[in-house]
């Protein structure tokens, strides 16, 4: 059977650019187009039809519909609108609110902002100012540069003013990471190529590297990994602490333990649920099922010295942890093989992030805390945020 070749598609970066170049061939040479095309950074063409064209006599705007191809993106299919319109008034010209500024190099400004559905930076760290739109820097540069190019052409030397939209930015942005890296109000215009390559583990790693870059940034020394949804309630629910503190990292164990250590934190709380913790026990890296599962052979080997041969394939054959813990709980030797698996954690997050402090916290929902390293209670009561404390 041939193998199915994923589909790439543009990034909202691309979309905006060309919808800016649109806008503005239109306002300058009183056309009205049905497409308009641009070469990305990654040198492929992107040639785009354009709807809602709207034409007043100082502004024109259009939109292009975002094909993210085969990748999962929230925003497939989703309307990326820009206006552009004259901006004569030198006095507000001079220094628009909450405006980028193309290059100086141009010979009268072009200005860049944001409006509905595009989110505004509030936290420090991201590569946008705190105060202005999330448009990021290459898709701000393929903006100025089109519209440059558009206004050269025709010969019109004065000052414009383009603003990027999504109608359905801010709903669509409650399926992203943006409130947790300190975007709010909707999406971010995103791209580095201009085109979306279908690798979902890489957007997902990039994410967690930006979210401890930002929290590192900030100041912060302590941070909390935990691989998902059952960790975050439990750090809220049980342990009572921020979520502020805390960053998801998904599968990505070893490489988001790196990357904590790259970005110089002094301590680590790894906080996790056993089902997906008993793998790091193993040294898997990358805890994803289609890696394999081996979670009763891992905890078989942290219970051989504790328990009799004969009991190795009630062991093996349970079929959920909580059951396994059961098992040990019968045995009475629940508490002494969870001290084990905890350590093991440990030892091998120590070097994954070139030996810095980590401590780890394992449960269950049936059984709660299975294990906690020694210094796991004096970093959660002392090295974190409370809820309560917050309160």
């Amino acid at each position: 059977m041939a193998k199915y070749e994923l589909k790439s598609g543009f990034t909202t970066g691309t979309c905006a650019a060309v919808a800016a170049k649109a806008a503005t061939a239109m306002l300058l040479t009183g056309k009205i187009l049905e497409h308009m095309n641009l070469v990305t950074p990654k040198g492929t063409e992107a040639d785009l039809p354009l709807f809602h064209v709207v034409r007043k006599q100082h502004q024109v705007s259009c939109g292009v519909i975002k094909d993210a191809g085969d990748d999962p993106d929230v925003t497939h299919q989703a309307y990326v609108f820009a206006s552009v319109e004259y901006f004569e008034d030198r006095e507000q010209a001079s220094d628009p609110s909450y405006c980028y500024r193309g290059e100086e190099e141009y010979e009268s400004p072009i200005y860049l902002t944001g409006g509905e559905g595009i989110g505004w930076v509030t936290r420090p760290g991201l590569s946008c100012p705190v105060g202005y739109p999330a448009i990021n820097p290459v898709p701000r540069r393929m903006i100025f540069e089109e519209v440059w190019k558009i206004r050269q052409n025709s010969g019109y030397d004065g000052a414009l003013k383009i603003r990027i939209w999504m109608p359905e930015g801010k709903r669509l942005a409650e399926k992203t990471f943006n409130s947790k890296l300190g975007i709010q109000g909707g999406l971010s215009i995103l791209g580095t190529t201009g085109i979306v390559k279908p690798m979902s583990e890489d957007a997902l790693i990039a994410t967690i590297k930006l979210e401890l870059h930002m929290k590192a940034v900030s100041g912060s020394k302590h941070v909390i990994l935990t691989p998902g949804n059952y960790g975050e309630a439990f750090i809220r629910e049980s342990l009572h602490l921020s979520l502020l503190d805390g960053v998801t990292v998904s599968n990505f164990i070893k490489t988001s333990c790196a990357i904590a250590g790259e970005e110089g934190f002094d301590q680590i709380l790894f906080v996790g649920h056993i089902g997906k913790l008993i793998k790091v026990a193993g040294g898997v890296e990358n805890t994803h099922s289609k890696y394999g599962d081996r979670r009763m052979e891992i905890l078989w080997d942290c219970a051989v010295s504790y328990i009799e041969e004969k009991e190795k394939e009630r062991i093996l054959k349970a079929n959920t942890m909580d059951e396994a813990a059961q098992i040990l709980t019968e045995l009475e030797i629940l508490e002494p093989v969870m001290a084990d698996v905890v350590v093991r954690i440990q030892s091998y997050i120590r070097a994954w992030t070139s030996n810095i402090s980590v401590e780890v916290v394992t449960f269950s929902k049936v059984f709660g805390i299975l294990g906690m390293t020694t210094g796991a209670r004096n970093l959660i009561d002392h090295g974190f945020v409370s809820i309560k404390q917050k309160k």
